[in-house]
């Protein structure tokens, strides 16, 4: 993969109309390190590509690399009505819906099981004693 960083940064920047210090005022850095990111004699840490990219409104493939996302992308085709992105998951998971069945509410709520056990243990021999 070619990196496109400074042809990247002149298009990204004229297309927006922005001068190389007015790019400059927002990073907080000199016109002059602008001028050698877009010749390609010096490159942006790590910190400042993040920055150009929120300035830009792109990713940093697109910043770095030149890389236009797909159109098709998985957000585009995602109800969010029904479907919520879990990131612990890592993936999308449907949304509860109002009425959970009993397998549903079981699996979500196991763990309500073992306080009604402990009590329930230590008062059904009381009861059974009390029939006899």
């Amino acid at each position: 993969m070619e990196i496109r960083f400074p042809i990247q940064l002149k298009k990204l920047r004229t297309g927006l109309s922005m001068s190389q210090e007015d790019i400059a005022g927002k990073l907080y850095i000199s016109r002059q390190a602008v001028s050698r990111w877009e010749s390609g004699d010096a490159t942006p840490d790590m910190s400042n590509l993040i920055k150009l990219a929120e300035i830009f409104d792109c990713s940093l493939d697109t910043l770095v690399l030149g890389i236009e996302p797909k159109q098709d992308n998985i957000d585009d085709r995602i109800d969010h009505n029904e479907f919520v992105f879990d990131p612990r998951k890592g993936k999308y998971i449907r949304r509860r819906s109002e009425h959970m069945n009993f397998w549903e509410f079981a699996a979500a709520y196991w763990w309500a099981a073992i306080p009604i056990v402990v009590i329930l243990g230590g008062t059904i021999p009381d009861i059974i004693q009390a029939f006899k």
